[in-house]
């Protein structure tokens, strides 16, 4: 067996929207510096993903370096949105407003009028887009899982997600044999992992308690329960019945059709390709 190490890094900078690929990231409290800090909601503040809306995944959005986002899709011209919250002093910042995120109400603030409008345009809806501006205090950790003070982005549940490509390679060899080989191989970014392992067996995550990628250790808290999303080509925002009809043969514990690992981190650091990954527990 090769020694385990990091293979892909993936930051998904809004919610649900085509994400990065760093060669490096910095893990922080919350999650990968700049992963889900922005998320699209509808008048009524209930979220808006995949789920909801397919075609978010032909939307793209890249970093900038002041915290905001560029906003892009084929035939739109793009979109520089700016983080709100503090910059001249003189100017007061927006007042924070609760949404509706995994059934609980957490506090963002509007990113303005005109990134509305491109994100409607979009989708062909009206939605806005919004922005948590204090990741350190506004989404505490759910509480089965937490130590105290620890904070979420606004990611579905946990700060970051693993998956491996031994498992991956497992499920797409399963796929083969369903009753929907045509709609396999499946690519990794069907399941939108923040963090992706390359030499283990395949499901050894299942048997994880504690994990050192490179300089940061984690917490490997539940197996991640998916959802319609895993059916969405990521390329074309079509959808189709895998991998959940496999799950649901293989992978069923209750309800839950499980894939990857919810992680933890304990500390911080920086993440790079090719970082050694030690299990602990």
């Amino acid at each position: 067996m090769v020694n385990p190490e990091l293979s892909a890094l993936h930051v998904y900078p809004v919610k649900s929207i085509a994400g990065l690929a760093p060669g490096a990231a910095v893990v922080e409290p919350w999650g990968l510096a700049g992963d889900r800090r922005w998320m699209v909601v509808e008048p009524n503040g209930r979220y808006v993903t995949q789920r909801q809306q397919p075609r978010l995944a032909l939307a793209s959005a890249e970093l900038l370096p002041d915290g905001g986002v560029r906003l892009s899709a084929e035939g739109r011209k793009p979109l520089r949105v700016t983080a709100p919250g503090p910059g001249d002093p003189s100017v007061p910042s927006p007042a924070a407003f609760p949404v509706m995120l995994a059934r609980k109400e957490v506090e963002v603030v509007a990113a303005g009028a005109e990134a509305d409008a491109w994100i409607s345009d979009f989708l062909g809806t009206e939605a806005r887009l919004v922005h948590l501006d204090d990741p350190a205090r506004r989404r505490p950790l759910i509480p089965e899982y937490a130590r105290d003070g620890e904070t979420v982005s606004l990611a579905d549940e946990f700060p970051l997600l693993l998956t491996t490509t031994a498992s991956l390679h497992a499920l797409n060899s399963l796929i083969a044999q369903g009753d929907h080989p045509d709609e396999g191989p499946l690519p990794m970014n069907r399941f939108r992992p923040n963090v992706v392992i390359d030499g283990t067996a395949p499901w050894a995550e299942d048997d994880w308690r504690r994990i050192r990628i490179g300089e940061v250790v984690f917490r490997v808290c539940k197996p991640c329960s998916r959802c319609v999303i895993t059916t969405t080509d990521q390329s074309t925002g079509e959808r189709g019945k895998e991998p959940l009809r496999t799950l649901a043969r293989h992978r069923r514990v209750g309800d839950a059709l499980l894939f990857g690992q919810n992680l933890v981190p304990e500390g911080t650091g920086t993440l790079r390709l090719g970082d050694p990954v030690e299990i602990l527990e």
